[in-house]
């Protein structure tokens, strides 16, 4: 029996990715470099030792040292103002009233900081949704561990199978099966392009497929 979702947040509750990599790549497009999605792909999903500094590959190819600073202000700048005009994914809304209605609990298992999501959620009006909130600034390692995933079950006392996890990249989906929970895949327009690896299921988007037949696909081993 299903009695828990639990939603990573950038790039599957709010399509943050694409902003954040379109900004550092208008970043490196001024320096007249190339930011490929691959180099970006190992930023995805976690904020632990193994992302790449991009500023440290800009000023390696360029052979001079930046003013990070300033550029970091303005990068950062481009971000906000992007990623403040995308509303929520499609069907994200619809699972979280459907998943209330059904007295499932709702959390989020994030590598990104808690302040961040807050402000987000608070934005499109979604807080209330959700009882369990653990982030990256206070469970390390992050993702691909499983931790993230651990503590929400623990905060709702319910075993592995007793959850669905929703990811859209590649360390999400292997955080999550990690901690033993049925994984769906709901990949956004930049990590689509990548090898998500093994999943449960996949879905084009949460408006695909309504989350009362989800869940019967779940419970009934699909």
């Amino acid at each position: 029996m299903i009695n828990a979702l639990i939603f990573d947040f950038d790039g599957l509750i709010l399509d943050t990715e694409v902003p954040i990599f379109q900004s550092y790549v208008e970043l490196y497009q001024e320096f007249g470099c190339e930011l490929t999605l691959q180099m970006w792909a190992r930023n995805l999903g976690t904020h632990d030792d193994d992302v790449v500094d991009l500023y440290d590959e800009l000023e390696q190819r360029l052979g001079y040292a930046l003013d990070r600073q300033a550029l970091g202000r303005r990068r950062l700048q481009r971000e906000l103002d992007l990623v403040q005009n995308q509303p929520a994914l499609p069907g994200v809304k619809e699972y979280l009233e459907e998943g209330r209605a059904r007295g499932l609990k709702m959390g989020i298992a994030s590598s990104s900081y808690c302040r961040w999501i807050l402000q987000h959620l608070e934005r499109l009006g979604l807080r209330d949704y959700f009882e369990s909130i653990r982030t990256g600034d206070e469970i390390r390692p992050t993702k691909p561990d499983p931790g993230l995933y651990r503590a929400v079950l623990a905060d709702f006392g319910i075993s592995p199978s007793q959850a669905v996890a929703f990811e859209d990249s590649p360390k999400g989906i292997l955080a999550a099966r990690g901690a033993g929970i049925f994984t769906v895949a709901v990949p956004n327009d930049l990590t689509r392009q990548l090898d998500l690896g093994q999943v449960d299921l996949q879905l084009g988007s949460l408006a695909e497929l309504p989350l009362p037949e989800l869940l019967d696909l779940v419970e009934a081993g699909l």
